[in-house]
């Protein structure tokens, strides 16, 4: 299969949440949704000297490495990294709105200079022997988006971008704060929808407000490559990642949220060795019973328990079994 069938469905990045230990997991329930990491600055890369940053286990194949920055000698040195890792694609951030990201003068406020993000992905390409993308947003704040976001897109087409993201919101940069962008400016499909019928030729994803698989389909239906799925697809993995397998990808494979459970209690052992703590992981598993008997349970018991001196992989053994008397109990 390659990238572009993969990328079909993908896990959006999210600061703090797609971490190298929610990657595994969701790979565990996923063979074929492309996963991304969270932003990765080119600065700390570069200057910082980070490079663990880029950590990944190959288990997560196909993985994507996000990156912010606005130099664009930074972000070609941070894409030799990358491809010196082993990622299978190099994304550039234009759509984060965070205030630590504005000041950088990255993410989001990048649409306002479309030139300057098109320099940095000219230099990003001439140093990645991977695919260089672009996730952005469909304006920022007293931008018209019908006609930033078609001038955007036709910038990033001259420069070589073949495959894009899009979050069909605003990014009010003035007086909202990152998660008030989440949620408060509108969604906008339908700019969105045009934008890939005066594209064709590009590979065009969605990304902004999808809850649901049903929602994903119906947008692939309308015509759209790619839809990109975020804190949906984090707080309930299991009816998004295992069921597009199936109905997105045609890929039979079943896996039960115990067999899951059960290869992170393998992974937490190993995580533990290295000198990891059992919270980093199982704080990414509280979504994995989710609408089911027992997920209460589970999230409480990983909750108050993982945190706990000494604590193990038995924590999620411990919280299995109260799912299973749980499941027994409602079957009653």
């Amino acid at each position: 299969m390659t990238l572009d069938q993969h990328a079909t469905l993908s896990i959006a990045p999210m600061m703090d949440w797609t971490d190298r230990h929610c990657r595994y997991f969701h790979r565990l329930i996923s063979r074929q949704a492309l996963l991304y990491t969270e932003m990765v600055t080119a600065p700390a890369l570069v200057r910082g000297n980070a490079r663990h940053l880029l950590d990944f286990d190959t288990a997560e194949h196909p993985v994507a490495v996000q990156l912010g920055g606005s130099d664009p000698k930074e972000l070609a040195q941070a894409c030799k990294m990358a491809c010196e890792a082993g990622y299978d694609e190099i994304n550039l951030n234009v759509g984060c709105p965070s205030d630590r990201v504005k000041s950088g003068c990255f993410g989001a406020v990048l649409m306002t200079d479309p030139d300057l993000v098109a320099r940095c992905v000219t230099a990003m390409q001439d140093a990645s022997s991977i695919e260089v993308t672009v996730k952005c947003r469909i304006g920022v704040d007293d931008q018209n988006p019908a006609e930033i976001l078609p001038h955007f897109i036709q910038t990033m087409d001259r420069a070589g971008i073949r495959r894009m993201t899009i979050h069909a919101r605003m990014a009010w940069l003035q007086g909202l704060s990152p998660k008030e962008n989440r949620t408060i400016p509108p969604l906008d499909y339908d700019l969105v929808l045009r934008m890939k019928q005066e594209f064709p030729h590009l590979h065009l994803s969605i990304n902004g407000g999808i809850n649901t698989l049903a929602e994903a389909c119906g947008l692939l239906d309308a015509g759209m490559n790619g839809v990109m799925i975020g804190r949906a697809a984090y707080h309930d993995p299991y009816s998004v990642l295992q069921d597009a397998d199936s109905t997105i990808f045609g890929d039979d494979r079943h896996v039960t949220r115990e067999h899951v459970a059960q290869e992170m209690m393998t992974y937490v052992e190993h995580h533990l060795v290295s000198g990891g703590r059992l919270h980093s992981v199982t704080r990414h598993m509280l979504g994995l019973f989710a609408g089911q008997p027992g997920a209460r349970i589970w999230r409480r018991h990983l909750s108050e328990n993982a945190n706990k001196p000494g604590a193990g992989p038995e924590v999620i053994g411990q919280a299995l079994e109260l799912v299973a008397a749980q499941m027994a109990q409602a079957a009653e």
